[in-house]
């Protein structure tokens, strides 16, 4: 600087090469990941309603037997025998608690076809227009007019990761696995939020099969970018 109290050409050049080397520099902050993701087998089962509990085993609620990921869910000691048309049965199949409005059978596609069963894909509680089946217990039967459904694959989010990944309720996301070698995408997983729900992705035994899932290496959760191209 000069007496006149003026700056020279070259100590304003070297002002705003520090500056810009300042800026230039810096990390692009990014949003930290609020949850770990959790992809988990979702193997077939039955939710109950208090009614059919006390048929099927002649006691008030169910027992619970081991904790399930989410906070406040179980898989319950109770199983009961699934009875499709013609007499196919599933044996042994586990009861999923607390109870529920409405009784649901969830199964995988290789499971119906062994009932002999069309199920349609839905979200869980969507039930209006399924086809039932009849449940059999140590105490008694039930027989579902409706509630058996193939699960669509959906990711279980909280406020926190909605905002992470920039979805919310009912919208479309991609799973990316990549598993011994072989990469593989899930597309149309259904984001379900909810309030004190933990990240989780669900899918169906057929599928944890198919994409090799307790091989894999590393998985991905992809937002699914709405595209509005023109058809020819």
């Amino acid at each position: 600087m000069n007496s006149a109290g003026t700056i020279s050409p070259s100590e304003v050049e070297k002002i705003v090469r520090q500056v810009l080397g300042k800026h230039l520099t810096s990390p692009i902050a990014t949003p930290a990941k609020p949850n770990p993701l959790v992809v988990n087998i979702s193997a077939r089962h039955v939710h109950l309603t208090k009614e059919h509990v006390k048929i099927l085993f002649g006691t008030d609620d169910l027992q619970p037997e081991k904790a399930l990921y989410q906070d406040g869910y179980y898989a319950a000691k109770e199983q009961v025998m699934i009875v499709g048309p013609r007499r196919r049965m599933l044996p042994n199949v586990r009861v999923l608690g607390p109870c529920r409005d409405d009784s649901q059978v969830e199964l995988a596609f290789t499971d119906s076809i062994s009932l002999g069963l069309d199920i349609p894909v839905r979200i869980s509680a969507d039930i209006e227009g399924t086809p039932g089946c009849v449940l059999v217990g140590p105490k008694g039967v039930v027989e579902l007019e409706k509630g058996v459904i193939r699960a669509m694959r959906h990711v279980h989010m909280g406020p926190a990761d909605l905002a992470y990944y920039d979805v919310q309720n009912g919208d479309k996301m991609h799973l990316r696995i990549e598993s011994a070698g072989c990469t593989t995408v899930l597309e149309d997983v259904t984001v379900r939020a909810g309030e004190n729900i933990k990240l989780e992705i669900h899918i169906d035994t057929d599928e944890g099969n198919a994409i090799n899932l307790d091989a894999a290496s590393k998985v991905e959760l992809i937002k699914k970018e709405i595209c509005q191209c023109k058809q020819h």
